[in-house]
């Protein structure tokens, strides 16, 4: 086990060496994109929306949006990513030469994605912090909310990655999965007064509950009882989506 966890963080340490070669270049949209949505909406339309459950629109953008930083980190990081090493550059093909197996491999990627959701969220939530929206007292709660998003959400990646045959097809995965996940997660609008059928599928979304307890601990409000609610949610949905992204990509590992 412990030679496993030792082949896999090699993995990991691999993907970083190549991500911080241009470490600007590659952070700048996962992070600008947020900091434009919340001058656009937060501010721009926040100036005609005065009250979201008792709060300014912006503070109800913030937590949702520094979480959502992971979703799209381990999603484009397990298609797009995981695609482009895999048939194009043969990265997978070379480390099975060495002791690495497709266990390490897979492990090392879940890692990876878990770490770099944590980190990009974290930047986001500091950003949102020093301009003064949020609590600090439990924003210390969003990167570890935002690494088991990551890892969730990276696994859906894992499994369209498993189905695709050539790497536009991707966009149709964005398109009707996650595109939805996003909107629909409860960071731009509560999700209480929406059709019953909305709110079941929202209940199936990781990154649902990921924003739910993120704005529990940026609002500095409920984390606990919030936790208690949609923490086993989260685990539970990446316990199903992990064991089953796992049985996707071994055998295409060897492809």
């Amino acid at each position: 086990m412990l030679e496993t966890l030792q082949l896999a963080w090699r993995v990991t340490m691999r993907h970083w060496d190549v991500y911080r070669q241009n470490l600007i270049a590659n952070m700048s949209p996962t992070i600008s994109d947020p900091v434009f949505i919340i001058l656009a909406l937060g501010i721009g339309l926040g100036a005609y929306v005065s009250d979201m459950d008792g709060r300014t629109y912006l503070m109800y953008l913030a937590p949702g949006l520094a979480i959502s930083t992971a979703l799209w980190t381990a999603f484009f990081e397990t298609s797009y990513g995981f695609f482009i090493r895999h048939t194009y550059e043969h990265v997978y093909e070379a480390m099975l030469t060495t002791p690495i197996g497709p266990h390490e491999i897979i492990l090392g990627e879940f890692i990876w994605v878990a770490l770099k959701g944590a980190g990009m969220s974290l930047v986001v939530t500091l950003v949102l912090l020093i301009f003064q929206v949020g609590a600090w007292p439990l924003a210390w709660v969003l990167p570890f909310v935002a690494a088991m998003v990551a890892i969730s959400c990276g696994a859906i990646g894992f499994i369209s990655s498993s189905f695709v045959r050539n790497i536009n097809q991707f966009q149709t995965v964005y398109a009707f999965l996650i595109n939805p996940l996003f909107f629909f997660s409860g960071i731009f609008f509560p999700l209480d007064q929406t059709p019953i059928a909305i709110r079941s599928i929202c209940y199936i979304s990781p990154l649902f509950h990921g924003v739910r307890i993120g704005q529990a601990a940026l609002w500095n409000e409920d984390l606990v009882a919030t936790l208690l609610h949609h923490g086993p949610l989260l685990v539970g949905l990446t316990a199903i989506l992990v064991p089953a992204a796992w049985l996707r990509i071994h055998p295409k590992l060897y492809r």
